[in-house]
């Protein structure tokens, strides 16, 4: 009977225990579920006028390099320069040879005392012809009345047939003589103007012999830097061979290509008197002064000044530069991070939620450390406004978030104001 009652007796202890150790164990607190909120950065927006930059990629140019070639054929005499070299104004570049330069000139000068002689011969000429032909009518004057006399002593039988062709015959020789006198008279005037052309011709080519005896020995006429030397002295040249080049020190440009969809912001720019600079990474200052006259599919040229920097550049280097585009008044400068899709970044509202809003991209901006970032404006975006810079992958309308335990909630853009 006992063994029978020991199963239920068991059973009936263990009961027991359970009712009492579920009477006097610890309540289970009540488990409410909470809302998990995403740590985020802001940025206090703070709508002012931003330039956005354009980087850009050109190159350097000298407008104003000059290219020295010889004058005449010689031997260079003197190359005193060398490559790369800086020379100020008046300092000896190239000379050829006085022995090649002299010959020419004297030739030249020459030409033009024959010429001069011949034209004041000419003169005298004319001046004895003048003299002589008065003589000479005198002797037709003469040889008439001998014509007339013979007549009339043939008349009288007193003179032969003979004697009157004689007369006749002197008086056609002394009409000649002043016809061709006078043709020689009337000739001068001619003969003139054809003397004093080859004396014109005489002279210009004598200018040209100096000029180019002139140009044979060439100084430097800026303070500049010499390159693409291209004899040596002892060389022998052909005329207007090119010897060396020269560029001065001030006036190199950049040109960089510009695409289509910004040249009309540019061009306004420029017609609103607008100064637009590019920099470079080397400190090199430049100011926007136009668009070349020609473009092609992929662009079109911008010409940059060098204003301030850039010692160590040279004509037919490239240089990467970052030009300063105009003003965009009530932008804002975020990081990339904030953006989303290029045209949408979300705000934080007074209950800690992400709201969306629409934005215009419309270009990068440089920080002060190097940094870029995006500028942005929008229609309902207003000063004060906590832009999330914390790029989330599932950000959403209406999603709470909080900022970081540093409390950073007012993020510097690091952008200096842009010069209106």
């Amino acid at each position: 009977m006992l063994r029978r009652l020991l199963p239920l007796l068991i059973l009936a202890l263990g009961v027991a225990a359970f009712l009492w150790l579920r009477a006097t164990g610890p309540e289970t607190a009540s488990v409410t579920p909470e809302e998990r909120r995403w740590r985020v950065e802001t940025l206090s927006a703070n709508l002012r006028p931003h330039a956005p930059a354009l980087p850009l990629y050109g190159e350097i140019t000298a407008p104003e390099m000059l290219t020295v070639t010889a004058s005449l054929a010689g031997r260079i005499a003197e190359r005193p320069v060398r490559e790369g070299q800086r020379v100020a104004r008046g300092e000896r570049l190239v000379a050829l040879d006085e022995a090649d330069v002299r010959p020419p000139l004297e030739q030249a000068e020459a030409e033009v005392a024959d010429r001069e002689a011949q034209a004041e011969n000419e003169r005298v000429r004319h001046e004895s012809d003048r003299e002589t032909l008065a003589r000479e009518q005198e002797l037709v004057d003469n040889a008439l009345r001998q014509l007339e006399r013979t007549r009339s002593l043939v008349g009288r039988k007193l003179a032969s047939q003979s004697d009157l062709d004689a007369a006749r015959n002197e008086l056609a020789r002394a009409r000649v003589t002043v016809a061709t006198r006078e043709r020689a008279i009337t000739e001068h005037p001619a003969r003139l103007r054809s003397l004093q052309a080859g004396l014109a011709r005489a002279r210009a080519m004598l200018a040209e012999a100096r000029r180019d005896a002139e140009r044979s020995r060439v100084d430097a006429p800026f303070d500049g830097t010499v390159t693409r030397i291209q004899v040596a002295p002892g060389d022998q040249v052909a005329a207007h061979s090119e010897l060396l080049s020269f560029y001065p020190e001030k006036g190199l440009e950049l040109r960089a290509r510009i695409p289509h969809r910004h040249q009309a912001e540019l061009i306004n720019a420029l017609a609103r008197g607008e100064r637009l600079q590019a920099t470079s990474d080397g400190g090199a200052r430049f100011v926007l002064d136009g668009l070349a006259g020609e473009g092609d599919p992929a662009g079109t040229e911008a010409i940059f000044r060098l204003e301030e920097g850039g010692e160590g550049l040279r004509p037919g280097s490239l240089l990467a530069v970052s030009l300063a585009r105009p003003a965009v008044p009530d932008s804002l400068a975020v990081p990339y991070s904030s953006l989303y899709g290029n045209d949408a970044l979300y705000l934080m509202d007074d209950s800690g939620r992400m709201r969306r809003l629409a934005v215009t991209h419309h270009g990068d901006v440089v920080r002060a450390d190097g940094e870029r970032w995006a500028l942005v404006t929008g229609q309902s975006l207003a000063d004060g406004d906590r832009v999330i810079t914390t790029h989330l992958p599932n950000a959403m309308r209406g999603l709470r978030v909080e900022v970081g335990d540093d409390g950073n909630d007012d993020v510097s853009d690091g952008v200096d104001e842009a010069r209106p």
